[in-house]
């Protein structure tokens, strides 16, 4: 088991809370716009849910924060350095999983992080091999540190190279869906992981396409869709400028959805004896007294938010996965 350990206008602020920012950041590909000048601000300490689609941009907008390609117009940051100029300063206080992990098939898991720690010029030989081993722990591969990487399974893969992460401390992770590959169990303990880490002052990005992923870890998110940031926002915002609905159940469906347009209610929608729709500026109270004045009964009544996916669908006009 693994041990337990909205978008503004202009220039983000960089300032000491802010971990990673960016301004008009775009990747063309030929006529191809990838990501199409986002203006991200991951704040210091935050777990920045990066959510999207498959194919919206997200893990093109990781590889340019990274360095790993260059942007076809726009700046940006990394814990206060100036990318690409300071990579040299900043990349080592950064880890990250793009792309899923490579390896040597040949070696052991042990041994291909030993040659991923040599290459670090900022890492210790004289700690490696208890390093190494504390990483393998905290993923949970210790029992299989000796065991050669061809013979891993995916999801043992993907847990490696987040311990490829976790060789020397990191300020910042960036992590493109982490879970990939992972039985519930293992996608669990890499949530509770990536709880530790920020409970420890480490600043975490992770891109998924998972609602889940994000509901259960993430404190602040950005949303991508064709490759721009249709919205970004501490969480418990965003789902506060969600527009609530009125939910009736009756035994007369039809007549309840004709008094709720009548009231002014819009996207009214029915399910079996069940009526949503949304309350806008109109009172709940007004909406319960105008069903019992058209003799309709009221069964069950309610204001509910609009949950993750409903949210997501109305700012991308895309399903998402909600499992995870």
């Amino acid at each position: 088991m693994i041990s337990p350990p909205p978008s503004p206008s202009g220039p983000p602020p960089l300032a000491d809370g802010t971990a990673i920012a960016s301004h008009g950041l775009t990747k063309r590909f030929g006529r191809q716009t990838a990501v199409d000048g986002i203006d991200l601000a991951v704040p210091r300490g935050a777990v920045y849910g990066f959510l999207g689609p498959n194919g919206s941009g997200k893990t093109t907008t990781i590889r340019m924060l990274l360095g790993l390609i260059r942007p076809t117009a726009g700046t940006h940051e990394l814990l206060g350095e100036p990318m690409p100029a300071g990579a040299a300063r900043v990349l080592p206080r950064v880890g990250s999983l793009v792309e899923g992990p490579a390896f040597h098939p040949y070696l052991s898991g042990a041994a291909n992080l030993a040659r991923l720690d040599a290459a670090d010029r900022t890492a210790d030989p004289a700690t490696a091999r208890s390093r190494i081993a504390a990483a393998l722990e905290r993923v949970g591969l210790l029992a299989a540190a000796g065991k050669r990487y061809r013979a891993y399974s995916l999801g043992m893969r993907q847990r490696l190279a987040l311990a490829a992460t976790l060789l020397t401390p990191r300020e910042l992770l960036l992590l493109d869906e982490p879970t990939n590959g992972l039985d519930p169990q293992g996608t669990r303990e890499v949530r509770s992981l990536i709880t530790a880490l920020a409970a420890d002052g480490t600043t975490v990005m992770l891109s998924t396409h998972l609602l889940s992923e994000v509901e259960q870890i993430c404190g602040h998110v950005g949303v991508m869709h064709l490759g721009r940031l249709v919205a970004q926002s501490p969480l418990d915002r965003l789902r506060g400028q969600a527009a609530p609905r009125a939910r009736v159940e009756t035994d007369r469906p039809g007549d309840a959805a004709r008094t709720l347009r009548e009231l002014g209610l819009t996207d009214v929608v029915v399910r079996g004896r069940e009526v949503t729709a949304l309350l806008g500026p109109v009172a709940p109270e007004k909406v319960v007294a105008g069903l019992v004045h058209d003799g309709i009964g009221v069964r069950g009544f309610g204001v509910v938010a609009p949950d993750l996916e409903e949210m997501f669908v109305a700012l991308t006009g895309e399903g998402f996965d909600v499992s995870g």
